[in-house]
């Protein structure tokens, strides 16, 4: 039997010309070329007006939260459920994550939780649309109008997602995106900030450049300190291959999902929700085993391992860390990661791969819950 991955990037003839074309000729002036047809490319994808890419969604976060003048001592608020790349730019400008419980059913953040959280140093919401499933847009945004602070949307496993007919990353005041190979559009490393305020957008691409303004004549004159997030023409190239792509990498990551839930239906497991008025762009297929049933994800990841099978951890609580403050009251952040697994989903996973690991997923549960 082979090995089964949990996730690798969909390359193709096509991918390797665009990249081979950047190697060999993307240089002297035309080495930006792949990188602004890629932010076009993407920014009509998504339906929104400014696109920069970065070296990272990290990046791109940074950059934004930057650009909105995040600084020492104010408070931006995010799901306790996250990978920590949602949070560290928020400390690299001195400001201060604050971490609230998420919903149970897409495992993104709580609208309630974050209301009783703000304070006036809070300057940012993060809404992170984690695994492809979306927060709840409609009520946060809501929140943000009403209180007059910014809501962001981390998007690097949203998409193909929408809210409403309109792609995840679109709404906030600005979005990001993450290329890294795991992802559903991959450039290896990689991101992209989006938005469709104007002053903004400005504001980050003279950051992204070392401070250098759009308009400045002078060469190697920066007019403010800023970062080096570029991206590079070559990573850019697979990224225009990729968005040529866009459609079918999406729909693949659509099919996988629909196999896993109808191969693990009647279980005692939930997966990733599909909300009505929303698109699911599946990024990563999770299973949720049922408070009461006897399950702990190590004893699933063991049985995976032993049958040459990739899994994954579900994201720890963030306020687990060593670096931040517990917060154990946070009690469906953790009480989700020990019930927890993401499956194995790259694009041309084949159904009697997929069947493997139900066979595999249905044998442990069931065994365990007529233990």
């Amino acid at each position: 039997m082979s090995k089964i991955h949990y996730t690798k990037p969909s390359i193709t003839d096509l991918e390797v010309r665009y990249a081979t074309d950047a190697a060999q000729n993307g240089w002297g002036e035309r080495c930006y070329e792949y990188i602004g047809r890629f932010e076009g490319l993407f920014r009509d994808h998504l339906g929104v007006g400014f696109a920069i890419a970065t070296s990272s969604c990290t990046g791109a976060m940074h950059l934004g939260l930057a650009a909105l003048g995040i600084g020492p001592g104010d408070e931006v608020i995010l799901g306790d459920t996250n990978w920590i790349a949602s949070a560290a730019p928020i400390t690299y400008l001195g400001g201060e994550p604050v971490f609230v419980d998420v919903l149970p059913d897409t495992w993104c953040l709580d609208p309630g939780k974050v209301e009783r959280a703000i304070t006036p140093r809070t300057k940012a919401i993060i809404a992170v649309h984690l695994y492809g499933n979306l927060c709840d847009l409609d009520t946060l945004m809501e929140i943000g109008r009403r209180h007059g602070i910014p809501v962001i949307e981390d998007a690097a496993e949203a998409i193909g997602s929408k809210w409403r007919g309109r792609s995840a990353g679109a709404f906030g005041t600005f979005g990001t995106f993450s290329f890294h190979g795991t992802k559903t559009l991959t450039t290896g490393e990689g991101g992209m900030f989006v938005t469709n305020d104007e002053k903004l957008y400005e504001r980050v691409l003279s950051l992204s450049n070392h401070g250098r303004a759009k308009g400045q004549v002078k060469q190697f004159w920066p007019d403010s300190i800023g970062f080096k997030y570029k991206m590079s023409n070559i990573q850019a190239a697979i990224g225009c291959a990729q968005m040529e792509r866009i459609d079918l990498l999406i729909a693949q990551k659509r099919r996988i999902f629909d196999y896993y839930r109808k191969g693990l239906a009647g279980l005692p497991v939930r997966l990733n929700p599909e909300h009505e008025g929303t698109v699911n762009g599946y990024w990563m297929p999770t299973i949720v085993v049922d408070e009461g049933v006897p399950f702990h994800r190590d004893e699933l990841l063991t049985a995976f391992k032993e049958d040459d099978i990739d899994g994954r951890v579900f994201f720890w609580p963030l306020t687990m860390l060593p670096m931040f403050e517990s917060r154990p009251e946070h009690a469906v952040s953790y009480g989700l990661y020990p019930r927890a697994v993401n499956l194995p989903s790259y694009h041309d996973l084949s159904e009697a791969d997929m069947d493997r690991v139900i066979s595999l997923v249905r044998s442990h549960i069931q065994g365990k819950s007529h233990a």
